[in-house]
């Protein structure tokens, strides 16, 4: 940190202007950062937070705009030292299933939201999810390029008026029916990229955070936004973090998890006939520790959810780990990779025959290996093979790639027509104030790479043997790679 305190008395200037905090409401009860997700079969969690402590939470919902007639209370409203905010969660139970509803949150300064209840499993209907990853703030304190050649003058341009994923995101509301994130929101961590932000790091930190919740809710707030942790979630500033230098609160996932902790689901209960199923399921949702790791069901697919940061050997975040970032562990010994074996060997095929394990850093990934994780290769590949995962997401590295089925570093001879190994794809490229990285050297299964704009990726489950995977330009939604993954699932349960 004594760098920057250098760099704030040769450029006082740059000190003095200060955090970028967003204005709080006269009504401090206004709520913000609303955001939704799957809490279990007919039931959504509604999450938003407040600049007061509220004493009951409370949302009204129904199926109509014009008639709200229930309500849902909680007590939860918590928040840590230095945040600003008090962050607070409902959950409405006994929905109906892919049912349009409406909610309001209790206020004086609040609207009305439209969302939908999730499908449940063994829904046979298509749908689409979006998977978009290393998601940054727009603005003062974020960076959003508008041509492939200004990426790498980052942290030195002013930012675009707009980020072009969110806008992108919000344009196309109604073409998706979830996202999924797993890891790298805000990059509050990044604070110190900025120079108005030097010696005023703990708000700036807040500061980042707010508005990035505030830019993300117009999506969040309306579709299911499920979500596992990335390094940027650990502490107060992307460097190497000692101990003592992180205000309290800053540090160790603590505002990922004050945030999200109450809305993510454990493990959907499992509606196979199949005994040994229920009972791995059961032992899965014991093990579960949302929102590190955890799973959920939503019509022809179940999704899987981990914690590429704790909780396995060598896990690059925790103690001793080479990020040098003290966070977690989260678990016991073994309880993430005992949940993750447990939750796949669940998977009745017949009721959700397409397999999904989402996560934040890849073991496959072109640039060389200073991109990839070995550790969590080591740790997670053996059980998705295994278990026969149809696909991998990751991001980490900010860019978009595409795989053939590949296992240990040898690709599937069958390519994407029923292959045994998981096809992989890494969408990073969402778009930080960190910028893109460069595609780099390729391996021959490398199928697709791209760098010159921010990009997603949608996910098309057209059927039980169909999963349409396209790759997004964020500027236009123009679709730049798509590929089809085919698989036969003729078997109720896979083990390789």
């Amino acid at each position: 940190m004594l760098s920057l305190f250098l760099l704030a008395l040769l450029y006082p200037s740059l000190a003095l202007a200060g955090a970028d905090l967003p204005a709080i409401p006269a009504d401090k009860s206004t709520p913000v950062h609303q955001r939704i997700s799957l809490k279990n079969p007919g039931s959504v969690a509604i999450g938003w937070n407040t600049y007061e402590e509220l004493k009951q939470p409370c949302v009204q919902y129904g199926t109509s705009a014009n008639s709200l007639d229930q309500q849902t209370c909680s007590s939860s409203s918590i928040t840590y030292a230095s945040s600003r905010t008090w962050a607070n969660s409902v959950t409405l139970i006994g929905l109906e299933s892919a049912t349009q509803y409406y909610y309001k949150i209790v206020s004086t300064n609040s609207t009305v939201i439209p969302f939908k209840t999730g499908r449940k499993a063994g829904d046979l209907t298509p749908f689409t999810a979006n998977t978009v990853i290393d998601l940054g703030v727009y603005g003062k304190d974020g960076y959003t390029i508008k041509s492939a050649a200004e990426k790498r003058l980052i942290p030195y341009m002013s930012a675009a008026p707009d980020h072009t994923t969110i806008s992108q995101l919000v344009k196309s509301i109604n073409d998706y029916e979830l996202v999924i994130h797993p890891g790298d929101l805000g990059y509050a961590d990044d604070w110190y990229l900025k120079g108005h932000n030097l010696l005023d790091g703990k708000d700036a930190y807040e500061a980042i955070l707010e508005q990035f919740y505030d830019q993300l809710s117009p999506v969040s707030g309306q579709r299911h936004y499920m979500l596992s942790p990335g390094n940027h979630e650990a502490d107060c500033r992307e460097v190497a973090y000692v101990p003592g230098t992180c205000p309290e609160g800053q540090f160790n996932f603590t505002d990922f998890n004050i945030r999200f902790g109450q809305m993510m689901p454990t493990a959907f209960d499992s509606v196979s006939k199949n005994a040994n199923a229920i009972s791995s399921r059961q032992k899965a949702k014991q093990l579960a520790n949302p929102p590190f790791w955890f799973s959920f069901d939503y019509g022809m697919a179940h999704v899987v959810m981990i914690d590429t940061e704790t909780d396995f050997q060598d896990a690059p975040d925790q103690p001793g780990g080479s990020a040098n970032l003290y966070a977690g562990p989260f678990g016991s010994s073994n309880q993430q990779l005992n949940f993750l074996e447990n939750d796949l060997a669940s998977v009745d095929r017949s009721i959700t025959p397409w397999l999904i394990v989402a996560g934040h850093r890849p073991w496959y990934s072109t640039g060389g290996s200073s991109n990839v994780c070995t550790p969590c290769q080591k740790a997670f590949e053996p059980l998705l093979y295994k278990y026969g995962v149809d696909l991998a997401i990751f991001g980490h590295v900010h860019n978009s790639q595409r795989f053939f089925p590949v296992n240990n570093g040898t690709a599937d001879p069958a390519g994407q027509n029923n292959p045994k190994a998981p096809m992989y794809i890494v969408a990073g490229g969402a778009g930080n104030i960190e910028g893109l990285s460069d595609v780099g050297d390729r391996q021959g299964y490398n199928a697709f790479a791209y760098a010159d704009d921010y990009s997603y990726a949608t996910l098309s489950f057209q059927n039980v043997t169909h999963l349409q995977v396209n790759f997004i330009r964020s500027t236009d939604g123009s679709i730049l790679d798509s590929s089809t993954l085919i698989k036969n699932h003729t078997d109720a349960f896979v083990v390789q």
